[in-house]
């Protein structure tokens, strides 16, 4: 709060008979009414002089968790891995004409991109950093739509704010070169256009979750199975706190928390609120800086003198080292002042704005104002981040909806002879997120037909036959089965006219999933499948599912079997067993789109479970002494497995049993693990990375500026890289069943 005696906007002293009584709205916004009477008043509040230290301790952080970032989230610790110099690799790019440099030269872009970040972080050259940091980012974005998502949007955003700000006005190298940067105020709307930006990713996130997918709990329903709600399942159980605490509780956070996060009263609470819920994310997903970056965006809502007050605090000894805590703030030619003393030294105190002002007011203005409309903006590119999914990744509905993909098969064929063929799904790419959008699947179709030219297929014809299940829905197709996906016209300002719709009117059978569920036994399993009027399912039975069997649930449908070239017409409530080891067909012949169910018995994965115990139990006496008979020569092993030496197992059951046992032993030492182990392999994972991403880096600019060397030297020296790679990678599979924000 404002100290008497002294304005907490300039740090300037008053008397105590000038400080004027504040109206409520002056004390809870922070400005009066008549401020927005007029341009003029409007130009002189947004460009008022405020402290720089708050906007100066994020830069810092901002720019720190970036450098961090370019590592990990942004690709430098495997920037060979994604970019293949000369390989037949699919890539989607925003705009086709955009392209992947040569691998050391995008090496060189995140040189630079890293130089920006440092730049940001310490203040250096900071407008320039900003650029560099700003320009190569959007273009990493831009190249790679498979990478998009919200927080890799975000940080782009706030990259391009700060170019515009005078961030490097407090702790920053600047400073210390021009004296006139050093402790300078900075103009209000420097903290108002990211104040704003963060209340927009809080409240258009709560905006998407008023949706009846996540209201009902829907959304992310697994997510209450995690060891982060342990504690509410004392008292809750796994379904409630789905509903209640995952779904409810971050609905109310996003929706309150930017007016939280403004008003005195409630900071406090709001930013505890904010944190746990952000160091729950940084657990829950693997999101990489967002959860942190967030964080540091927390303090910019408090008052922005706050690092004076809270550095003054420490020791003296330490304040060397210290973002400074004095003196008050130095006037900018950056501010509009409402009084400017006739001194000459004060002659840089404009009292009137100036072109820089208006300039700087309506980039906020401007900006905000898109910022607002971009979110709803999908009336014009016809797209949405849920089902329809066009231009995509601006709208902050962050986890709203979660998918399964059932089946997915590719068919070719060749334009002139006819031949058909099918093709491995993912052939050609590294991105698995081609299956669920429109523009990446016809971008995808387009580099296959290229490719397949290469293998004697002429004029060839893509079709992509894709199941997906979005919310616990239905099983259904997102695309027409039947489209030449190489020839069918696709754009983000029309609707997508090979894009089957979402059959939002069977959601209200998702209660009855849950019930036909409960009553299975735990070695059935169930696939819901509703399909569209004139389409059919081909599907076969693996000889490894046992009792397999079709129910119509709506609808009519006809299972045509193919090799007994037999017909049966099943209507609702029918069922059909179906034989191991063949191909079926389910033809929808209904009016309207057909529900049905698979119903069936993984045999094989019932008869390992069976050995599993079996085995399990003998391994149990053979630990406690129990057995007295002795073991077989083939069920040695488990007792070598018991004295931990190293054995050749030759039976497959037992080789398979052994591995699981090792995996869950592993699995319970990481998780019972002390602080210090956990700390020690997180630090030795994070090692490797920085040490392959500089080592590669390094090896790149040689590379660029003296030219490649021997093939036998490269190897070697990649291959030093890449030593003890193998020792974190269990580490990463271990991550790798986290989600995406």
């Amino acid at each position: 709060m404002e100290k008497p005696g002294e304005d907490v906007k300039t740090g300037e002293k008053k008397a105590e008979g000038d400080i004027p009584q504040e109206s409520w709205m002056k004390r809870l916004f922070g400005f009066e009414k008549r401020e927005l009477s007029s341009w003029e008043q409007l130009l002189c509040l947004l460009n008022r002089p405020t402290d720089p230290a708050s906007l100066g301790i994020f830069r810092f952080l901002f720019g720190m968790l970036m450098a961090i970032d370019i590592t990990q989230e942004r690709g430098l610790s495997h920037l060979d891995y994604k970019y293949l110099d000369g390989a037949p690799v699919c890539r989607f790019p925003l705009f086709n004409f955009l392209e992947p440099l040569p691998l050391d030269w995008m090496y060189l872009v995140y040189v630079v991109m890293l130089l920006g970040a440092t730049g940001i972080m310490v203040g250096c050259f900071y407008r320039l950093s900003c650029l560099l940091f700003a320009s190569t980012y959007w273009y990493i974005f831009f190249l790679d739509k498979t990478a998009w998502n919200n927080h890799s949007y975000l940080y782009g955003l706030i990259g391009f704010q700060l170019t515009f700000m005078d961030a490097n006005r407090y702790w920053s190298i600047d400073g210390l070169w021009n004296s006139k940067k050093k402790n300078a105020h900075v103009p209000l709307w420097n903290y108002t256009v990211i104040r704003a930006q963060i209340f927009i990713v809080y409240f258009i996130a709560g905006i998407k979750k008023l949706d009846f997918d996540w209201v009902e709990g829907y959304s992310m329903q697994h997510l209450a199975h995690h060891w982060l709600f342990d504690p509410f399942r004392l008292f809750l159980s796994v379904d409630t706190i789905s509903l209640l605490i995952v779904h409810g509780g971050g609905l109310a956070l996003d929706l309150s928390a930017g007016y939280l996060l403004f008003f005195d009263a409630t900071r406090p609470f709001a930013m505890i609120f904010v944190s746990y819920f952000h160091c729950m994310n940084s657990q829950l997903f693997s999101i990489g800086m967002f959860a942190y970056a967030m964080l540091a965006t927390t303090p910019l809502f408090c008052y922005p003198d706050w690092p004076r007050r809270f550095f003054g605090h420490f020791p003296a000894c330490l304040w060397a080292v210290l973002p400074p805590i004095g003196p008050a703030p130095q006037s900018s030619a950056s501010c509009v002042y409402a009084e400017v003393p006739p001194s000459a030294a004060d002659a840089q105190r404009p009292s009137k704005p100036g072109r820089r002002h208006k300039l700087g007011t309506l980039f906020a203005l401007l900006y905000l104002g898109e910022q607002f409309f971009l979110p709803y903006s999908h009336f014009i590119t016809q797209g949405y981040n849920n089902w329809t999914n066009g231009l995509y990744g601006y709208s902050w509905d962050m986890m709203v909806h979660s998918r399964t993909h059932q089946h997915v098969k590719i068919t070719y064929k060749d334009g002139r002879t006819g031949e058909v063929g099918f093709l491995n799904p993912g052939v050609f790419t590294q991105s698995r997120r081609w299956k669920d959008h429109g523009d990446m699947l016809k971008q995808y179709a387009t580099c296959l037909s290229h490719n397949l030219v290469h293998y004697n297929i002429s004029e060839p014809e893509i079709f992509f036959d894709i199941w997906v299940s979005i919310n616990d829905r239905f099983q259904q197709r997102i695309f027409d089965p039947r489209v030449d996906i190489v020839t069918a016209d696709w754009s983000p300002f029309r609707p997508n006219p090979w894009l089957m719709p979402l059959l939002v009117h069977l959601s209200p059978w998702r209660a009855k999933f849950l019930e036909i569920e409960d009553s299975l036994d735990n070695h059935t399993e169930v696939v819901f499948i509703a399909d569209f009027p004139g389409l059919h399912l081909e599907n076969y039975v693996s000889e490894d599912l046992g009792n397999t069997s079709v129910q119509v649930l709506q609808g009519q449908v006809i299972v045509e079997l193919v090799e007994d070239k037999k017909n049966h017409s099943l209507l609702p409530g029918d069922k059909m067993k179906l034989p191991a080891g063949a191909y079926h067909k389910v033809h929808t012949v209904s009016e309207g789109p057909s529900c049905y169910m698979y119903i069936y018995v993984n045999t094989t994965e019932v008869a390992l479970q069976k050995n599993f115990t079996k085995l399990l139990e003998l391994q149990e006496r053979v630990r406690n002494g129990s057995e007295t008979e002795p073991l077989p020569p083939d069920l040695q092993p488990l007792v070598s497995e018991l004295e931990g030496s190293e054995v050749n197992v030759t039976d497959p059951v037992l080789r398979l049993f052994l591995r699981r046992q090792q995996r869950m032993q592993e699995v319970k030492k990481h998780r019972e693990a002390s602080i210090i182990e956990k700390l020690y392999r997180f630090s030795v994972k994070k090692y490797y990375m920085l040490r392959r991403s500089f080592l590669m880096t390094a090896i790149a600019m040689r590379n660029l500026m003296v030219g490649l060397p021997p093939l036998e030297q490269l190897t070697q020296e990649v291959a030093y890289a890449n030593m003890k790679e193998q020792a974190i990678t269990q580490d990463e599979k271990d991550e790798a069943g986290h989600l995406e924000l």
